[in-house]
């Protein structure tokens, strides 16, 4: 049976949205198009998407998506929601006016409705390919949860490192984990609805810098306090950051011997714990998802390199076999390159 899955795309700049260049990331330009168009772009040619939905400041999305050759692209129904107060609110409201039925200020869901599956996404990667997100699908479709999060090994993004100084690159940070060094992708498949310790999410990707060390404590306290799990939690949280910052300063070997106690299941657990319901992680092929537009560098790199990473892309999610459904002919992939 076809999926139909509506898409909700993240591109709010309000409370834990960065600016790059003293503005929203998601207006910047790569390829002559605002990276929130490459996301828009991507979902077309994903045969599981029904729709999407962007949420974020309306005025600036509808000048930024007005653009007549891409609006010629759109295959699929395109919905802009004004953005509210942060993060959550903006995927909860959103989610809450897509409910069949729902009106302009939409509703909550009801019992029949704890099975409807949203697609969550950020609006700055301008190396989404169909080919990864319809993988990501499917994949996490199969596992039968409540909550899906998209992860991608490191050798899948080594195509974007420096090779010398005269190719410059981008190198990401990582989890690590028992099972290999993972990007997060920044997709996430979820029924929101069952979902019932949704707000942790928010609070969870607020401090993914791992800077704000005041905030990361107070919530590690409440969690400790009062949910189930919380303290399993903390400590998978407070090893993965070691972890990182062993990695990050060269100490590869301590960060190897940190993540072999830390397996990617037992995460799991505890996060499907906190959260009550079903969490798992998902592991897909390409790494385009993963490469989002944090700073100026990234912006200056993934400019000067797009044709040839989007190339790159596109020739390797061909080359799966299993990453997209027959239903995509080629000719479709072949015409988002060319877009």
């Amino acid at each position: 049976m076809k999926q139909s899955i509506p898409a909700i795309i993240a591109a709010g700049d309000r409370k834990a949205a960065k600016d790059v260049l003293g503005q929203s990331k998601v207006y910047l330009e790569v390829a002559g198009r605002p990276l929130v168009a490459h996301v828009v772009t991507a979902l077309q040619d994903v045969p599981e998407i029904s729709e999407v939905w962007v949420v974020g400041n309306a005025e600036r999305l509808e000048a930024a998506l007005s653009d007549a050759p891409f609006q010629a692209g759109l295959k699929k129904p395109l919905q802009i929601v004004p953005q509210f107060r942060n993060l959550y609110e903006n995927a909860w409201q959103t989610y809450r006016r897509l409910l069949p039925g729902a009106g302009p200020e939409g509703r909550d869901p009801q019992l029949e409705d704890l099975e409807q599956t949203v697609l969550f996404l950020s609006a700055d990667l301008p190396f989404a390919t169909a080919y990864e997100i319809s993988q990501f699908i499917r994949r996490a479709t199969s596992l039968g949860c409540d909550y899906a999060i998209g992860l991608v090994g490191e050798e899948s993004m080594e195509s974007f490192y420096p090779k010398s100084p005269d190719e410059p690159g981008i190198r990401m940070a990582y989890f690590n984990l028992k099972e290999g060094r993972f990007r997060q992708s920044n997709l996430h498949l979820a029924k929101p609805g069952r979902l019932v310790n949704r707000r942790y999410i928010e609070e969870m990707y607020e401090h993914r810098y791992q800077k704000e060390f005041g905030n990361i404590l107070g919530l590690a306290w409440r969690l400790l306090r009062s949910e189930r799990g919380g303290a399993r939690i903390v400590a998978y949280y407070a090893l993965m950051h070691l972890a990182s910052i062993a990695d990050r300063r060269g100490l590869r070997w301590v960060a190897d011997l940190m993540r072999r106690f830390i397996p990617m299941a037992r995460v799991e657990t505890a996060i499907s714990t906190l959260m009550r319901a079903s969490q798992r992680f998902v592991i897909t092929d390409l790494g385009g998802c993963a490469l989002d537009i944090d700073n100026e560098h990234d912006l200056e790199i993934a400019t000067r390199r797009y044709d040839e990473w989007r190339a790159d892309l596109e020739a390797r999610g061909r080359a799966l076999q299993h990453a997209l459904p027959s239903s995509m002919s080629p000719n479709a992939a072949e015409s988002e390159v060319k877009s």
